[in-house]
């Protein structure tokens, strides 16, 4: 079987949209407030950790192929280089 080639740019917006519609209500919460999301932007599946790390290690050995979008939750950053990343969690 073929791979099929993603732009960094459709696999942000897969993952996003997978975010808006499957994810954003079951993990935006107090307790994971800055913590990162990994989402594999093919399947769905997703892990949260404080650094993204562990998340995107444990989703890249169950499929070695995943295209993995990382986010901060409640942020509409996920890192901030001389700036400030604002919170979109109220």
């Amino acid at each position: 079987m073929q791979a099929i080639f993603w732009t960094a740019e459709e696999v942000a917006h897969k993952a996003q949209q997978i975010y808006e519609n499957n994810i954003r209500q079951q993990v935006e919460s107090r307790e994971n407030l800055g913590k990162m999301i990994v989402i594999d932007a093919e399947t769905g599946e997703y892990g949260i950790d404080s650094t993204g790390v562990e998340s995107a290690l444990k989703l890249k050995q169950k499929n070695p192929q995943s295209r993995l979008f990382t986010m901060r939750i409640g942020y509409d950053v996920a890192v901030s280089f001389g700036g400030a990343s604002e919170r979109i969690l109220q």
